[in-house]
């Protein structure tokens, strides 16, 4: 393997690319990112876990030397709880390593980072209470109730306060795995457009090996330089640095070509991905079940059980009538001001299409004239700024009023949805409703989107708003249906406050 792995260098030395053509050199050299990466979030978890730990001490004990008892039969042996603290911390941070909380598979983006610092630090907790019991160790309960929640708590923030630092990051092009695709020209480029999608997840394009081969073109549609063809995949590695190797398709490639891939790669150091065009699907759906050596994906169809409707109507019900008592005095204010700054009724009631395809009439604080919808068909025919294929939305509409439009770019002519919330025939989260003539130009798939409740906000309005495209639109509001989750519904109403207070129109 090391003979081959020296001609591969020697050709790439041979036979070197255009500057035009080589990919930029990575801020953070090749392959050590994630190690630094992982050591700062060592010494960041270490420092966090000292400082709640060793507070919880103080919170509980004082300055004092409390000490832990330790009983066997008649005779008592105690030590100290600054050692005892030490050796919490010590077993915090061990436990956080052995669930691998600060791999490079989990950092970056998806829940898995967090739910494992919170599942792990749960057990270790679980492991103490239980060796405390067998052995008759008396460590105070409320010391330990402070500072697991605290623990918890404070770690999850450091990490997404970390998060947040590696996305700026990532976005300017550091600490990414620099990825080499290989497959056909398609799904290369509908992978790399995925990638390119949400840089924050890490992986920056920098070639792609294609059957063709044709060295110094690009592939169609993009700026991805091809690198040579399939059989190429070594030299290619050496050209551009790349340290992580995505099979897009296997149409192309002899029968042990991608086990070959895989013995070439520098262990620890290069990484084989597969990557199946399938999008938009959520991990829970996802398994891997090998079978006869066969590495087969399962994708699981989506499911909406009873305890979920039940879950997501009890907070649907449970936050709009809080919201609604918490907001009357605003509720009552915009009311009188669209009384009183132009003529017509203070809400605009609309036939929206919801779940199942049934219709529902929706409630705004009206922001248009009156006339509105009978000029909607003269601005049709103008064309002017429209939205998208199929959602009509100007940026400059003149049916709005002056006082409509500051409603709508703070998103408040859509508080009394609440009602519609209140009443069952929206949810706080979810696709957007849309009207029956723009359910008629729906392609057959985009029905799907009736397989739950409309919402107030949803994926659409967190990621772009009315800049979206018809198919942005469609692919988020089914994403939002097939992968559902409750915590996925509290992340998008934290967002949503965010995206109502930047300029610009929801898409109503």
């Amino acid at each position: 393997m090391s003979s081959n792995r020296s001609d591969e260098l020697s050709d790439a030395l041979a036979e070197p690319t255009s500057p035009a053509d080589q990919p930029p050199a990575p801020a953070v050299p090749a392959f050590n990112w994630r190690k630094r990466y992982a050591r700062m979030l060592w010494i960041s978890d270490l420092l966090t876990l000292t400082w709640v730990v060793f507070g919880a001490q103080i919170a509980w004990f004082g300055m004092g030397n409390a000490a832990v008892a330790i009983r066997e039969d008649s005779r008592i042996t105690e030590f100290s709880y600054w050692t005892f603290s030490v050796i919490l911390i010590a077993a915090w941070m061990y436990t956080l390593t052995f669930v691998d909380s600060r791999g490079y598979r989990v950092i970056g983006s998806g829940s898995t980072e967090y739910v494992r610092v919170a599942t792990s630090s749960f057990r270790l907790f679980g492991v103490i209470a239980i060796v405390a019991f067998l052995f008759r160790v008396d460590v105070a309960r409320g010391f330990l109730l402070i500072a697991l929640p605290a623990g918890i708590l404070v770690l999850l923030a450091e990490r997404w306060l970390w998060r947040q630092w590696l996305g700026m990051k990532r976005r300017s092009g550091e600490y990414s795995a620099r990825v080499l695709l290989v497959g056909s020209e398609s799904s290369v480029a509908q992978i790399a457009r995925e990638l390119h999608r949400s840089p924050g997840s890490g992986y920056q394009v920098v070639g792609a090996c294609v059957p063709s081969g044709q060295v110094a073109g690009t592939i169609a549609g993009t700026t991805i330089p091809i690198m040579g063809s399939v059989s190429a995949v070594g030299r290619a590695i050496q050209a551009t640095g790349a340290d992580t190797v995505a099979v897009t398709s296997t149409d192309e490639l002899p029968p042990d070509k991608v086990k070959e891939i895989s013995w070439n790669l520098e262990a620890g150091k290069q990484h084989l991905v597969l990557a199946p065009s399938i999008v938009d699907i959520a991990g829970p759906r996802i398994h891997m079940r090998p079978v006869s050596g066969l590495p087969l994906i399962h994708v699981e169809t989506p499911r909406f059980t009873k305890g979920q409707l039940f879950v997501k109507r009890t907070l649907d019900l449970s936050a709009s009538i809080i919201g609604v008592i918490l907001i009357s005095p605003i509720l009552a204010l915009l009311a009188i001001t669209v009384r009183l700054t132009s003529q017509g009724p203070v809400f605009f009631r609309q036939t929206r299409i919801g779940l199942r395809g049934k219709e529902f009439t929706m409630i705004k604080f009206r922001s248009m004239v009156t006339n509105a919808e009978d000029l909607l068909e003269q601005l049709r025919r103008e064309q002017r700024d429209v939205g998208n294929e199929v959602l009509f939305k100007m940026k400059n509409d003149p049916r709005i009023t002056p006082v409509g439009r500051i409603m709508r770019k703070f998103s408040l002519d859509e508080l009394p949805q609440l009602f519609n919330v209140i009443g069952g025939s929206m949810s706080l989260v979810g696709p957007r409703p849309p009207l029956p003539q723009e359910v008629a130009q729906y392609a057959d798939h985009v029905h799907r989107r009736f397989l739950a409740k409309p919402g107030i906000t949803g994926l659409w309005q967190v990621s772009g708003r009315s800049s979206l495209s018809w198919e942005d639109s469609v692919r988020l509001d089914l994403s939002y249906v097939e992968n559902w989750t409750f915590i996925g519904d509290i992340v998008i109403l934290a967002k949503t406050g965010r995206a109502a207070l930047a300029p610009g129109e929801t898409a109503h």
